[in-house]
């Protein structure tokens, strides 16, 4: 209950905290997948070397240099730019005045996503620096999914999809990317059940959508509570497309995924809502699986998990 009051004090704190400057309106994260993937391991590699170096420092100043495109090139040579004594605006010259709004852009999606945890594995907590977000679909479960946002939708409106849908089976259990408080559960005619979930930082709003009939979410979860990463959800299902609850009306079995960027709060429920390309972070998610465990009791994290960042290292 200590830890509970805790992170809703610090989520209230954040929420409450006054903005300076005009919120960002729109952010196009098209960073590729390799782009992604050398950066995080150069973060994580120099964790420990005198001058750490963040994937988020390493892609704003490639984006600033390319316009935000930040091929594998840029990346590798903001890497190396970075190892030395200068600052990046100072490194992206004429182009640094664009630092600020990409690194507040990268911030706002992958600042949550890497940090300080600790696992237990055969009664022993132990401590690791990295990647703490998990892919949404749980180890052991195949999925395929490929880069359909901005497709055409047509229920209800014409519209775009604005996330990423990973096709599997039926049941396939679906977990938290990222901590945070479950801001909304329940039946929506276009995403069937579903559950929102915001990141403890306020910036980020997680949606998993179209979850199984009849047994959507995960037991005894409810609007307010708090889950770690890799946390258990719900279920992969086919739900959907009606005004009338516990309807199958979506053809394929599949989780739509997305996430929403909140710079203020008067961006999240409006007609220019930030939802931006998830598909190349879930590909990079993909080789971080939460493993779970079917018990007499339930559903159980096979290795339970702390996020370091957030809470004190256990005895």
């Amino acid at each position: 209950m200590v830890k509970r009051r805790i992170f809703c004090i610090l989520l209230i704190f954040a929420l409450a905290l006054p903005v300076s400057a005009e919120p960002i309106r729109w952010v196009d994260f098209g960073v590729p997948y390799g782009s992604l993937k050398y950066a995080l391991e150069q973060d994580i590699v120099t964790h420990e070397q005198e001058k750490h170096l963040s994937w988020i420092d390493i892609l704003a100043l490639a984006a600033c240099r390319t316009g935000g495109k930040c091929g594998l090139a840029s990346v590798k040579k903001a890497t190396a730019d970075l190892k030395g004594p200068s600052e990046p605006k100072v490194l992206a010259g004429d182009l640094g005045k664009y630092f600020d709004y990409y690194h507040q852009a990268f911030s706002a999606v992958l600042g949550g996503l890497v940090g300080s945890y600790a696992i237990e594995v055969d009664g022993q907590w132990q401590a690791s620096y990295g990647l703490k977000a998990f892919s949404p679909i749980a180890a052991g479960y195949g999925y395929s999914h490929y880069d359909d946002f901005g497709a055409s939708r047509s229920f209800g409106f014409q519209r775009r999809h604005l996330g990423n849908d990973l096709m599997g089976s039926l049941g396939t259990p679906i977990v938290a990317v990222e901590g945070g408080v479950v801001e909304v559960m329940g039946w929506n005619r276009y995403g069937g059940w579903r559950v929102g979930i915001r990141s403890f930082d306020s910036r980020r709003y997680y949606y998993y959508a179209h979850l199984q009939k009849d047994h959507p979410f995960a037991a005894d979860l409810k609007e307010g509570d708090l889950v770690q990463p890799g946390d258990l959800i719900g279920f992969m299902g086919r739900t959907g497309y009606s005004n009338q609850e516990n309807v199958n009306n979506i053809e394929t079995v599949h989780l739509h995924f997305g996430m929403e960027l909140v710079f203020d709060e008067s961006q999240k429920e409006c007609n220019s809502e930030i939802w931006i390309d998830v598909y190349n972070l879930v590909r990079l998610l993909s080789a971080h699986r939460a493993s779970l465990k079917r018990t007499e009791n339930g559903w159980e994290r096979a290795y339970p998990f702390l996020d370091l960042d957030l809470e004190d290292y256990p005895a």
